[in-house]
C-alpha cells in the first residue's frame, strides 16, 4: 500500500490527523499513542465537518489551560517512536537554522506545546498504523502574507517552513494566510518518500483532514489517498565517467535494493564522448532507496523519472529434471494458457557441466519438459 498527500491547501498538525481518521486509521490508535509520551491530559476529539461544501474529518486536540513548553532536550527524552523522534529533530534544527543557534540550545515555542506534540505522535501513530510502503506528497502550498508568532510577526511562510521545506516543491498561496505550519511542514519532511502529482494508484480509501479555518473561496482541507501501487517508475541518467568494469556491481546493488530490472544503454553524447543511459525500473515503494544506490554506486548526479505503465504475463516456478539434475523453470501464461517457457540458464548451464552434454541440449531438454508440465 502506498499514500498520496495532496497538500495544495497547506498542511498542518491536525488536518494530517483528520485525513488519516478519515481514511480509517481509529481515532484509540491515535489517543493510545499520544497517552503513552503525554506528562498531562490530552484529549484526541474527532468531528465531522464540511469545508466549502466537501466533507471532511477535523481531529480537535484538547489540552485544556496548559502552557507548558519544552526544549527538544526535554522533548528527546520522551518515549518516541522512530517517526516522531525524527519528526521533532527536524523541528529542532529548522529552529536553529533560522536562529542561529545548535539544535542543543533550541526552545521550542509553538511547537513545543502539548497540542504539536499530539499532532507530531498521533500523525506517526497513524502512518505507523497504515503501514504504507511510501508516502508521496504534491506541491505544497505554504499561503502568503504574515503570521504572529512567538518573535512576533514573521512572513508567510514562516522561516522556519522555509527550512524544512527546503528542496521540496512549494507554491505561494492560494489565499494570504499561513497554510503550512511548522509542525505540519516538519511531518511532510520528515516522513514523505517522494514527492509530485498523484502516481498510478488503485485509490482503496480517502481521508479528508479539516483545519480550523473555513475560508470561503477555498475548501481547507488536506486529502490522503491510500491504494495499491499500479505501474512503475522509470529512472534514467546518462553517465559518461564511470569506469565500465563498476556497471556489474552497480546493477547486482540495485536489484538488490529493489528494482525489478536494471539495464544499459550505450550512447554518444555531445563532443562525441561515448557514455550509457542507466535504466532502471522499481515499483513506486522501493523508488526512494533505489535512487540512493543510483548515487552511491554511480558517479550520477541527477536522474530523470517517469511513471510508467506494466503489463506482465501470470508467471510461476517449476521444476523438471533432466539426466537427475534439477533445473528451475519460468513459466508464463495468461487466461488462454502458457504463452513461453524459460528455463533458467544458470542451472542449464550448471546441469550441462556435470552431465558433460552440450548446453543447447540440455537446453532444448529443460524446455520440453516444462512444456508438458505446464499444459
Amino acid at each position: 500500500m502506498i499514500g498520496w498527500v495532496d497538500a495544495s491547501m497547506g498542511a498542518s498538525g491536525d488536518m494530517l490527523l483528520g485525513a488519516l481518521v478519515g481514511a480509517g486509521v481509529p481515532l484509540p490508535v491515535l489517543q493510545d499513542a499520544v497517552d503513552a509520551v503525554a506528562a498531562e491530559p490530552i484529549t484526541l476529539r474527532e468531528e465531522r465537518v464540511t469545508r466549502r461544501g466537501l466533507a471532511a474529518t477535523r481531529v480537535h486536540v484538547d489540552v485544556g489551560d496548559s502552557t507548558t513548553r519544552r526544549t527538544w532536550r526535554e522533548i528527546r527524552e520522551l518515549p518516541l517512536g522512530r517517526r516522531a523522534f525524527a519528526t521533532f529533530e527536524r523541528l529542532a534544527e529548522a529552529e536553529a537554522a533560522v536562529h542561529a543557534t545548535t539544535p542543543e540550545e533550541v526552545h521550542f515555542h509553538e511547537v513545543g506545546a502539548l497540542d504539536a506534540i499530539a499532532d507530531v505522535v498521533g500523525v506517526c501513530a497513524g502512518l505507523d498504523h497504515l503501514g504504507l510502503e511510501a508516502l508521496v506528497c504534491s506541491t505544497v502550498s505554504v499561503g502568503g502574507g504574515f503570521v504572529d508568532a512567538a518573535h512576533g510577526r514573521l512572513p508567510v511562510p514562516a522561516p522556519a517552513v522555509v527550512e524544512l521545506l527546503r528542496g521540496v516543491p512549494t507554491s505561494g498561496g492560494p489565499l494570504e494566510l499561513e497554510l503550512c505550519t511548522p509542525t505540519g511542514a516538519a511531518l511532510l519532511s520528515a516522513n514523505v518518500t517522494g514527492w509530485g502529482a498523484q502516481p498510478p494508484l488503485e485509490v482503496r480509501a480517502v481521508g479528508t483532514g479539516a483545519g480550523g479555518r473555513d475560508p470561503e473561496s477555498h475548501a481547507n482541507v488536506l486529502r490522503l489517498l491510500v491504494g495499491e501501487q499500479s505501474g512503475a517508475v522509470l529512472l534514467e541518467t546518462n553517465v559518461d565517467d564511470l569506469d565500465p568494469r563498476v556497471w556489474p556491481a552497480a546493477i547486482e546493488a540495485l536489484l538488490a535494493a529493489g528494482a525489478s530490472d536494471a539495464w544499459l544503454t550505450p550512447i554518444v553524447m555531445k563532443k562525441g564522448r561515448p557514455a550509457h543511459t542507466l535504466s532502471v525500473l522499481v515499483a513506486p515503494g522501493r523508488a526512494e532507496a533505489v535512487r540512493r544506490v543510483v548515487f552511491e554506486q554511480t558517479t550520477s548526479i541527477g536522474l530523470r523519472e517517469s511513471t510508467v505503465a506494466k503489463h506482465a504475463l501470470q508467471r510461476q516456478m517449476v521444476a523438471v529434471e533432466v539426466d537427475g539434475r534439477s533445473i528451475a523453470v519460468k513459466v508464463a501464461r495468461d487466461p488462454a494458457g502458457v504463452l513461453n517457457v524459460q528455463p533458467e540458464y544458470e542451472d542449464v548451464a550448471a546441469a550441462a557441466r556435470a552431465l558433460g552434454r552440450p548446453v543447447k541440449d540440455v537446453l532444448q531438454e529443460a524446455t520440453a519438459r516444462a512444456r508438458t508440465l505446464a499444459l
